[in-house]
């Protein structure tokens, strides 16, 4: 589920590093998900009676996850000066100066913790001095957490007298999960927390709602630290609890042939097809993303074959590079299995994460029945014809083999849907389901193939590795929640928002869309989702958008950041595999996904898109904005049933429009609906008539 970067496969990893970072690697990634399938089965108190809080087991977590962290993302770019360490340095240095009048009155302590910075300021990149400053980070998360997992229950009583070890202790850990973040995901997450951090400290001093609540530094470091707001809260927890355990099933069903499953499957079903291998490359994105949830792994799973394969059909190496990237992007869409946002989000929402599924539907197909359409225009323009697979077996042959591969999924759908049969938690659903592939896999195994024990065992170590930066972007954004709810940061922020807005709805979507594109630019997927979530989210609610329609809304503008550049995590994988420039690929990934900007507008405006409604509203609607959709692609490629003039074009573009109007715009808005489908479908009927009689006169000619 990790979308954020590349993260090395095992064979590439172990034949990377030395044999001492491998070992430990192996043990902390092993003690990190240990913990978690141990907890989530509820073991300690089903054998030996033992009781403890879930802080304390996220702390244990967030220790393993530093220690893994300064193991695995060492610094490899050396430069003069420790970038985060002089950060600290300054902050350190201006709370000297607000706390103690003269260098006199400052403690031993703050003395020896400002010249320990300044050795790590000078020496911690350096090439020499590097390994033992990461190794002294390994210990310090270890030592740290310990102390608090162990003395948690009676620091939490002790919170509000701010005991020194609280300060000490918190401070280490904040710097330490800063440091551990920067690492994974870059510096743009952390920027923005340290910016909060000091705003905060400026804002009680600005007038009206950029007013906040005055908190002291020795106050705001304990809260983070210690509360239930900050680090080790909802968001950490999540990632710990739910996505590891989702992600250890996707891990196994990959493995042990789910993804060769579901890649011949939509081989043998759409290969045969006129654009075939980019019809694959869509089924295949779609149907590996149920398991997945990640853009990059999908192009990297998916995008290896299907690329290459397109390229070689007649699909342009930018084409082809887009058409993989934006249907690996919708993986994060695609029930049951979505991205690690949609976890966080049903947490927010405080609804169960079958609710985020079937919300999530509708949203979902029509994206990739959109993607779908584009393909198959784009073939009937150029004239692409089936794709050339040697040796792809039938879809017969495919379900023989692999039917069992279904048998988890089903559970998956039908537990997550309706749990109060199964009486399973979605992170039990998601250890019952890993069971069950196991064991099916290793009965009936995968065209002849069945995988051991071993490679099982070692598909569920490697989990740790693979969701180290989702725990840790939630473990810094624990730290921006906590900021914001100390400071009452956010309540300003929304009063803002709406005050921008006038109380319009479209044009704080409109806001709202632009700022999360923005934020994009410099996050990843689950870092825009939780800031948006948390600063603009609440000013949709505010104006009466439902609480599921706003969440859903920045997700999908969050997502955005995958196939649009600068960042284009997706586009500049499948670029890489395709051998073009990414940044190109970004923006032709923009025009193959142009609904990805449109979706987002219209469920908000159109509820029944989100399952909320009456069977026939829904119905209606999705069609009728299925209608749209291709009318609009239409538009955008210049053909449909045979090529279109420049004005024709144009046309297509306002009867998209006008189909995809949400009913509720202004009073008139059903009836524009009604006139526009109507047109629609004559425009699609004239288009057959018109192929029909070139047809006909090819045949006469010949």
């Amino acid at each position: 589920m990790s979308e954020e970067r590349i993260v090395p496969g095992a064979e590439e990893f172990r034949a990377t590093v030395s044999p001492a970072k491998r070992f430990w690697t192996n043990v902390f990634q092993a003690l990190l998900v240990s913990v978690v399938i141990v907890w989530t089965l509820d073991l300690p108190r089903q054998l030996f009676g033992l009781a403890f809080y879930t802080e304390q087991m996220l702390t244990v977590c967030i220790g393993l996850t530093l220690a893994l962290a300064f193991v695995v993302e060492t610094n490899t770019k050396f430069s003069p000066i420790h970038l985060g360490a002089a950060v600290a340095t300054f902050i350190l240095l201006i709370y000297i100066a607000y706390r103690f009048e003269t260098v006199a009155a400052d403690p031993l302590p703050f003395i020896g913790a400002l010249a320990v910075l300044l050795l790590w300021t000078f020496l911690g990149a350096r090439a020499r001095t590097a390994y033992i400053f990461d190794w002294i980070s390994v210990i310090a998360s270890l030592i740290i957490c310990a102390y608090i997992a162990v003395r948690y229950e009676p620091l939490t009583y002790e919170i509000a007298m701010l005991p020194v070890e609280g300060i000490v202790g918190s401070a280490i850990l904040i710097f330490l999960v800063l440091d551990g973040s920067r690492r994974t995901s870059g510096w743009g997450f952390v920027s923005i927390i340290l910016a909060m951090a000091v705003y905060i400290f400026i804002s009680p001093h600005l007038p009206g709602d950029f007013a906040t609540r005055n908190v002291s530094p020795e106050r705001l470091v304990v809260y983070l630290g210690l509360d239930v707001n900050g680090i080790i809260g909802t968001i950490v927890g999540v990632a710990v609890l739910v996505v590891i355990p989702f992600t250890i099933m996707g891990q196994v069903l990959a493995r042990t042939g789910g993804a060769d499953f579901f890649a011949d499957l939509a081989s043998s079903a759409m290969g045969r097809f006129r654009g075939g291998s980019a019809k694959i490359a869509v089924v295949g994105s779609g149907l590996f993303g149920i398991i997945s949830g990640s853009a990059v792994s999908n192009v990297l799973a998916v995008g290896i074959v299907t690329i290459p394969m397109m390229i070689k059909s007649g699909f342009s190496r930018y084409k082809s590079a887009a058409i993989e990237s934006v249907g690996s992007t919708g993986g994060q869409l695609m029930p049951p299995v979505m991205g690690a946002a949609a976890f966080i989000m049903a947490e927010f929402l405080q609804v169960s994460y079958g609710a985020v599924c079937l919300a999530a539907a509708i949203p979902a197909f029509l994206y990739y029945a959109c993607l779908f359409i584009h393909v198959d225009l784009e073939a009937a323009k150029e004239k692409i014809g089936a794709a050339e697979v040697e040796g792809a077996p039938t879809v017969g042959e495919v379900l023989r083999s692999g039917w069992h591969f279904f048998l988890p999924i089903a559970f998956l759908a039908f537990s997550l849907m309706y749990p109060e049969y199964t009486r399973l938690t979605p992170e039990k659903t998601a250890i019952v389901c890993t069971l069950i592939i196991m064991v099916c896999t290793y009965i009936f195994g995968y065209r002849g193939k069945k995988p051991t024990v071993m490679e099982t065992l070692k598909a569920i170590a490697n989990t740790g590795r693979f969701t180290l930066d989702i725990i840790l972007i939630g473990a810094a954004a624990g730290i921006m929640v906590g900021i914001m709810s100390i400071s009452g940061l956010a309540f300003g922020m929304t009063l803002q928002l709406i005050g921008l807005s006038g109380d319009n709805v479209f044009l704080l979507l409109l806001i709202i869309a632009v700022l999360a594109f923005v934020l994009g630019i410099g996050l990843p997927t689950v870092s825009v989702y939780i800031l948006t979530a948390t600063l603009l989210a609440p000013a949709l609610v505010k104006l009466g958008v439902t609480p599921m329609a706003a969440h859903m809304f920045v997700m999908y503008n969050g997502m955005l950041s995958m196939i649009t550049p600068p960042v284009a995590f997706a586009a500049y994988a499948a670029a890489n595999i395709a051998r073009v420039d990414g940044w190109k690929t970004g923006w032709v990934a923009c025009v193959v996904g142009w609904s990805t900007f449109v979706l987002p507008f219209l469920f908000v405006l159109t509820p029944s898109l989100l399952m909320d409604g009456s069977a026939t509203e829904i119905v209606w609607n999705l069609l009728r904005v299925l209608l749209g959709l291709y009318v609009g692609t239409a538009g955008i490629l210049g053909f449909s049933l045979t090529p279109l003039t420049k004005p024709i074009r144009v046309l297509f573009g306002v009867l998209a429009a006008a189909i995809v109007l949400p009913p509720a715009a202004f009073a008139a808005a059903p009836y524009v609906n009604y006139v526009a489908v109507a047109a629609g479908i004559a425009f699609i009927a004239l288009e057959y008539v018109r192929r029909s009689a070139a047809n006909r006169a090819v045949v006469k000619a010949s």
